[in-house]
């Protein structure tokens, strides 16, 4: 049991669209990540995907409608939801998701990350 320093986290992360594993719990994984541009349109058939804002804004494009999640809001992403993350700005973000998401969801390309680094 150690306490986390999450802006400590975020000071370790020089790269976009590349989570880190900044935590464990539940077969869940916490992932911090940065993220700046528009990410792929995906979808994730087995797991529901938590976007906490630690810094920054993210908008959350869905096929229907676009949703603006700020610093301190978040929200789930339910399981089979085309979505595609975006920033204009840097964006700080916290992942709350089953340790088996890949965090392209259907899609593989370059932004895929099988392996994650635990930081």
């Amino acid at each position: 049991m150690e306490k986390v320093n999450v802006k400590e986290k975020f000071d370790a992360i020089s790269d976009y669209w590349n989570p880190r594993i900044v935590g464990e719990l539940n077969g869940q994984h916490v992932k911090a990540v940065k993220i700046k541009g528009d990410f792929v349109w995906h979808l994730h058939e087995n797991e529901d995907e938590l976007f906490y804002v630690v810094k920054g804004v993210l908008t959350l494009e869905f096929r229907t409608k676009t949703v603006i999640v700020n610093e301190g809001e978040f929200m789930i992403v339910p399981r089979g939801v085309e979505h595609r993350p975006c920033a204009n700005e840097e964006a700080h973000i916290l992942l709350f998701e089953p340790a088996s998401t890949l965090n392209t969801g259907n899609i593989t390309n370059e932004r895929t990350r099988s392996k994650l680094e635990k930081i």
